[in-house]
């Protein structure tokens, strides 16, 4: 959705980056569904995922979704590194973010997606903030 704002109005740029755009909001969304897995299925009763059987998801099932996410990272990245440098920074860090999310639910065996929702500690927000920066300044993506 900023994706427009992000591109000024430039319309080849925007239409080049916008499959990424819209990988990176897919991968956003699918690891907030991980993250949050027992609230929604339990709590709310809401399953994102189609032909899914949640109360009984199994670790293959588990690692099939994890291979889509890691498929829609692998493909915001390039867009994110085609990015305007004024709004590199604040896409950059919510990837790392995310990514980070992701990487702690990739080590997680299914059963443990109901035991607490997935967080990271402030310490480590902290420390991607400043890599992200570090990162988007100096070109280093």
């Amino acid at each position: 959705m900023c994706l427009r704002v992000f591109c000024k109005g430039r319309k080849e740029q925007y239409d080049s980056l916008k499959e990424g755009a819209m990988s990176l909001g897919a991968a956003f969304q699918k690891v907030n569904f991980l993250r949050d897995f027992e609230a929604d299925t339990q709590g709310l009763d809401r399953v994102y995922f189609p032909n899914l059987d949640f109360n009984a998801l199994t670790d293959q099932a588990k690692k099939e979704i994890e291979t889509d996410i890691e498929n829609d990272f692998s493909k915001a990245l390039i867009s994110i590194k085609k990015l305007p440098k004024e709004a590199r920074f604040g896409v950059y860090t919510a990837y790392i973010y995310y990514f980070m999310l992701f990487e702690k639910i990739k080590g997680l065996r299914s059963h443990q997606l109901r035991a607490a929702r997935v967080r990271i500690p402030n310490y480590r927000k902290m420390l991607l903030l400043v890599q992200s920066k570090t990162q988007t300044t100096f070109d280093l993506l």
